[in-house]
């Protein structure tokens, strides 16, 4: 598709450059510009549909003007724990990412999983629970920029996966190398929250079979809840895959779609009217149960092969000049 020299204020022609289709990407300060896009409420776009369909021709005049300040580029994670007792070497984690775009207040994407991760945590301290290995809440920036806050905390707690450069013409495709840290092997399992403020239905295997009795026996009490589905889809879009992506087991719960992806989501109308509490409650305690099980089970949570079957060696230790820094 053509690229406008300005596309902040030249826009194409019907057909121009063949079909446009929406999308989103992380933004840098190096990144080229491109034709900014504008959402319609669903009662607004219907209305321009009505019109065209009765002879009238609308003229919609739009004002975009955005700023993007880049002078502090810092972000913080905001970490807690519940130490483990004979494993407490090792660690479950559980979190939600808790920046959000600013046009709403961010209630369903994403106060809400934030809200349910830390509930579940005080669940888990109220009735004294005393897990084996160390239950760990994150909660993360950056989600929205393109998970910035969760994959900085894996490549520094746990490794990195390196794609070599492509291969020339006619050699093999070289593999993949996973740098990985000591506490790679000590991650059990990542879940995570972030699909707006619906109840919780099941659970998004992202293709590990091998967790789905697991999974299915820990909902079984939840089925009269609403809770029950375990499916190998993979869902993606938020921080579950910055574990994933370097073959540890990470899952995003399946929620209730409510108006989700229809009227709150990246919308004006992100707000706390559109909160459910009962289902809040019914996420939280599932969660806890989730996170607790998985603290107290013999095994860790059975990991999927990562495709390309990448070369695996531990990450080079720093030297003292940059351990100082």
């Amino acid at each position: 598709m053509p690229r406008r020299a300005d596309p902040g204020r030249e826009l194409r022609s019907p057909g121009e450059g063949g079909p446009m289709s929406r999308g989103a990407r992380p933004w840098t300060v190096e990144s080229p510009p491109i034709l900014p896009q504008m959402v319609l409420a669903a009662e607004h776009y219907n209305r321009l549909v009505r019109m065209v369909q009765k002879g009238v021709t609308p003229e919609l005049e739009i004002d975009i003007e955005s700023t993007y300040h880049d002078g502090d580029a810092n972000c913080f994670n905001i970490i807690a724990e519940i130490p483990g007792t004979d494993l407490k070497d090792e660690v479950v984690m559980i979190g939600a990412h808790f920046d959000s775009w600013h046009s709403g207040t961010g209630a369903t994407d994403n106060a809400i999983g934030c809200g349910v991760m830390i509930e579940a945590m005080r669940i888990l301290k109220t009735i004294g629970a005393s897990p084996r290995r160390t239950i760990r809440i994150a909660l993360w920036t950056g989600e929205e920029q393109g998970l910035l806050g969760s994959r900085a905390y894996v490549a520094e707690h746990f490794g990195t996966l390196q794609t070599p450069p492509a291969a020339a013409q006619g050699e093999p495709r070289p593999k993949p190398v996973l740098e990985y840290k000591p506490q790679y092997e000590k991650l059990s399992t990542y879940f995570n929250l972030d699909n707006g403020a619906g109840k919780i239905r099941g659970i998004y295997l992202q293709g590990n079979e091998a967790a789905r009795p697991i999974f299915r026996a820990w909902l079984s009490p939840f089925g009269d809840y609403g809770a029950s589905t375990v499916t190998s889809a993979n869902t993606g879009g938020t921080d579950h895959q910055s574990f994933t992506g370097i073959g540890l087991p990470g899952f995003q719960f399946i929620q209730d779609p409510i108006e989700y992806d229809t009227r709150t989501h990246h919308s004006s109308m992100d707000v706390y009217e559109r909160l459910i509490e009962e289902d809040a409650k019914q996420s939280s305690v599932i969660i806890a149960s989730f996170a607790y099980h998985a603290a107290m089970r013999d095994e860790k949570i059975p990991r999927r092969a990562l495709e390309g079957n990448p070369t695996m060696q531990p990450m080079p230790k720093a030297s003292s000049s940059e351990e100082s820094k």
